[in-house]
């Protein structure tokens, strides 16, 4: 009877563990990115606005907000550039992004610093043909005092950012040397550099837009609706984002509808097949009583039987999972494609679910508990 019991509890549970390993494995697969891409957790504003310091202080400032640098106007963002040993010759213009530390696209790059320190987008560095420890030379042009002026700046390209982190032909660059760009092209004067022009307010500058990340995909719809509800108008992903999480939510509440619906049934056949054996094993449990055994002996059989039914049906509903999951991964591998699996858990869900069975097997013999500690002593002499 207990190894019907043991299998019995494997044959609902095992259902169950494939069922929660391919929720988890799909969800996590369409998750995955939405937590890997920054992406999809970059809020981008439409058009121009006049964004000062404090502004961007008080946003670095929020809990979520992950990363935000100002951006100064695109057509004062670009810039030419050659790298004078390629053997292309060429010359492009590239957009400039800003970076800072902690820049969510650059991975494990160091971002750009200082009047010279770059990083170049894969499609620059490719149309360039970039090899590494090339140097580089940035070409600007202004009409300042209706004379034709032009700089060349010396760069040091210290890599090359990941393919997605911009997809154009583009070149990361410290705040610093974007803002210099901006003056130098609006005719202000660059000290550092040694470029002429008129004196800069640096006190009171405005910024005409901003890279902005948000900490977590969670907090993009807070982010977007405070930043639309002052005025800004953003572009984000969310749209994306709430579509995984609104899955993730109906595929979650139809598991745990399924699970408590086994669980429900499960307990209470094991409850009353508990009660059953009681009640056809009165005179047995009575003549222990008789012997000496204390109600709490008594009572803890039942109970101690069914936490051995749970760890040996949990562990046969484990070993088999494992089978089921290899042949489902191998058989929709190139379905999914790019090595994913679609069915998996994780030994944390393994333990869980141990802890759910014992709990589940415990509680429905409790009720046998409840049977043998009312039983007297005095049945095994009357029934003798």
């Amino acid at each position: 009877m207990t190894s019907c019991f043991i299998l019995a509890l494997s044959a609902v549970l095992l259902p169950l563990l494939v069922l929660f390993g391919l929720k988890f494995g799909i969800i996590g697969n369409l998750l995955a990115p939405l937590e890997d891409d920054p992406r999809y957790r970059q809020i981008r504003p439409v058009g121009s606005g006049s964004f000062s310091s404090d502004w961007f202080d008080q946003m670095a400032a929020r809990d979520d907000v992950a990363f935000i640098v100002p951006r100064t106007r695109s057509i004062s963002a670009t810039m030419r550039l050659r790298l004078p040993d390629s053997e292309t010759g060429r010359i492009i213009s590239v957009e400039l992004i800003p970076s800072a530390a902690g820049d969510p696209v650059l991975g494990d790059l160091d971002p750009p610093s200082g009047f010279s320190s770059v990083l170049l987008s894969q499609d620059a560095a490719d149309k360039l043909a970039f090899a590494e420890g090339a140097g580089a030379e940035g070409i600007l042009s202004r009409t300042y005092k209706s004379q034709q002026e032009t700089v060349l700046l010396p760069l040091t390209v210290t890599g090359v950012a990941p393919a997605g982190a911009f997809e154009r032909d583009g070149m990361f660059v410290s705040h610093e040397l974007l803002v210099a760009v901006e003056d130098f092209l609006d005719g202000r004067a660059v000290p550092p550099l040694g470029w002429d022009g008129s004196p800069t307010q640096d006190d009171s500058r405005k910024f005409s837009g901003f890279r902005l990340y948000a900490r977590d995909p969670g907090d993009v719809a807070g982010l977007r609706r405070g930043l639309m509800a002052r005025g800004i108008d953003v572009r984000t992903r969310q749209a994306d984002i709430e579509l995984v999480q609104s899955l993730d939510r109906n595929l979650s509440i139809v598991f745990w509808i399924i699970a408590g619906i086994a669980a429900v049934g499960y307990g209470i056949s094991f409850g009353s097949s508990v009660w059953a054996n009681i009640e056809r094993k009165q005179r047995d449990f009575s003549v222990l009583r008789l012997t000496g055994f204390r109600t709490r002996g008594i009572v803890s059989f039942p109970i101690l039987q069914a936490l051995m039914t749970g760890v040996l049906g949990w562990a046969i509903a484990a070993v088999i999972y494992f089978f089921v999951q290899a042949g489902l991964n191998t058989l929709l591998a190139e379905s999914v494609g790019g090595g994913e699996a679609v069915c998996r858990l994780l030994p944390a869900h393994f333990m869980i679910a141990m802890l759910l069975t014992l709990s589940t097997a415990s509680a429905a013999a409790a009720l046998g508990g409840i049977r043998l500690a009312k039983l007297e002593p005095s049945l095994a002499l009357r029934e003798g």
